[in-house]
């Protein structure tokens, strides 16, 4: 009897972890499931109007006059998300090393009609700051030497540039 006793609660306990088990699998039935050589992509987020309005190529001053010779910046602004961009900054590439370059991600600060639209990034223990108004990128940071690190010859990232018609030409 009690050899009965012990086998019946050794089959109701497997029987009770099966069923839980098959429960519990059955609830995940939202589930993607995975195809061999498919990437997984993360379903994006809409940007933001005040994103979309700033996406775009700057370009400073000397870009105009790069068939000339000149040395110029420009920077490529990208959605990241609803309200981040990311921003890439390059220089001229094609007839002499690269005076700045630079790669990062900046959230919204804020809006208004003063100063547009405000992102705002960390680097090198300063704030750095890309204000976009009326077709205008302002990069300035609370230490104006933080943004020289990204340049080289005395060059910084701190600078107005303005927003192109066409893609950024970085040949």
């Amino acid at each position: 009897m009690i050899a009965s006793l012990t086998r019946f609660s050794r089959v109701l306990a497997a029987g009770t972890t099966a069923a839980i088990t098959m429960l519990s699998l059955s609830a995940c039935n939202n589930v993607t499931p995975v195809m061999p050589n498919m990437p997984i992509t993360q379903p994006e987020q809409a940007a933001a109007p005040m994103v979309q309005a700033v996406v775009g190529d700057y370009a400073d001053a000397g870009y105009e006059n790069r068939s000339q010779g000149y040395d110029w910046v420009g920077v490529m602004v990208r959605s990241a998300g609803n309200e981040q961009i990311n921003i890439k900054v390059r220089a001229r590439s094609d007839i002499k090393k690269p005076t700045c370059q630079f790669d990062g991600t900046a959230s919204l600060m804020g809006q208004d009609k003063a100063h547009g639209v405000i992102f705002q990034t960390k680097v090198n223990d300063s704030t750095a700051f890309f204000q976009f108004k009326d077709d205008i990128l302002t990069i300035d940071s609370q230490d104006k030497y933080a943004l020289n690190y990204f340049c080289s010859g005395g060059a910084s990232l701190v600078g107005d540039y303005q927003k192109l018609s066409s893609d950024l030409e970085l040949t």
